[in-house]
């Protein structure tokens, strides 16, 4: 069992109308124009707007893609790599950090994990034990996300709060085409329980509820599909995984997550790996706590390779 550090980690008219005026009654050639009304015909609709895409172009995210993301939270570094320094700095070592994830027959997609809500051992004037980042800072990741071509996923840590509530906070955000969802159990704890003295956990019909919101938003806003992200390090973290199911466009993807040597990696990833297809996977590196860092080669022989990489 892991041991918390000082704070914890994880963490979208062209309006063009054509009026059609009928002429008055004519003779031509001795024929006459039937119909010989002076009223307007009915405007023709303007052309609906294509539905937006996915920063870099399309629509579906896998197997088109790989995302490769940078996790964290800009209240200390200790929260992962994606809060040390400034946002534009951190989407610079991303886009250096997953280029040799690129292959022809597969683009990378970068992303930025942001901790929207971040688990705390306080319990808070609401007894929640988290806190949630201010809209400003989150409009700010989002900015940097966009000028790199990067998804902005936001990873709820949500303390003794609930994920759909949290997820609901989150909406105006997750109307946007390039901004997803990432759920972390590990810092879910129940009542009288203490994030980071227990390891957390949810139930598979939580995560269905927020697939089933995730999806009504995205086919409310004609949206490409959503990344849907589930960290897992334990076999209970994701209770009833089993009757986990799919929503329309969401990408439920279940990240192996867990700090360790490179066999171990492996092995945790193997174990958790759906062999039945029923859901993405992906797979998260610690640069300070692992072992022996796997390399991009190592990571892409895992079998099968990961939809999803995520650098803490």
């Amino acid at each position: 069992m892991r041991q918390p550090p000082h704070v914890y980690r994880r963490r979208r008219l062209v309006a063009v109308a054509a009026v059609a005026a009928v002429g008055a009654c004519a003779f031509a050639a001795g024929s006459t124009l039937t119909g010989g009304d002076d009223s307007p015909t009915e405007a023709k609709a303007p052309p609906a707007p294509p539905p937006p895409q996915l920063p870099g172009g399309g629509r579906r995210l896998f197997p088109d893609k790989r995302i490769v993301a940078f996790y964290g939270a800009p209240q200390d570094d200790a929260l992962g790599a994606l809060g040390i320094g400034t946002p534009a700095q951190a989407g610079r070592r991303l886009l250096k950090a997953a280029a040799p994830y690129e292959r022809k027959t597969r683009p990378v997609l970068p992303a930025m994990e942001l901790i929207a809500t971040i688990a705390n051992r306080d319990p808070g004037e609401d007894g929640l034990y988290m806190t949630r980042q201010s809209p400003a800072t989150i409009d700010r990741y989002l900015r940097a996300a966009r000028r790199i071509h990067a998804l902005l996923v936001l990873d709820i840590q949500p303390g003794r709060a609930g994920f759909v509530s949290e997820m609901r906070r989150l909406a105006r955000w997750l109307r946007e085409p390039d901004v997803a969802l990432a759920l972390d159990p590990e810092w879910h704890v129940a009542e009288g329980q203490v994030p980071g003295q227990v390891i957390g956990s949810v139930d598979a019909s939580i995560v269905d509820e927020v697939g089933a919101e995730l999806s009504k938003i995205v086919q409310q806003g004609r949206l490409p599909e959503k990344l849907l992200l589930i960290h897992q390090f334990t076999e209970g973290m994701i209770v009833n995984k089993e009757t986990l199911t799919r929503h329309p466009g969401v990408a439920l993807t279940i990240n192996v997550d867990g700090f360790g040597d490179r066999a171990n990696k492996a092995s945790k990833y193997e174990m958790f790996t759906d062999e039945r297809v029923r859901f993405n996977d992906g797979f998260k590196l610690f640069y300070e706590e692992d072992t022996n860092l796997m390399s991009p080669a190592g990571v892409l022989a895992l079998r099968p390779p990961p939809d999803v990489v995520v650098y803490e």
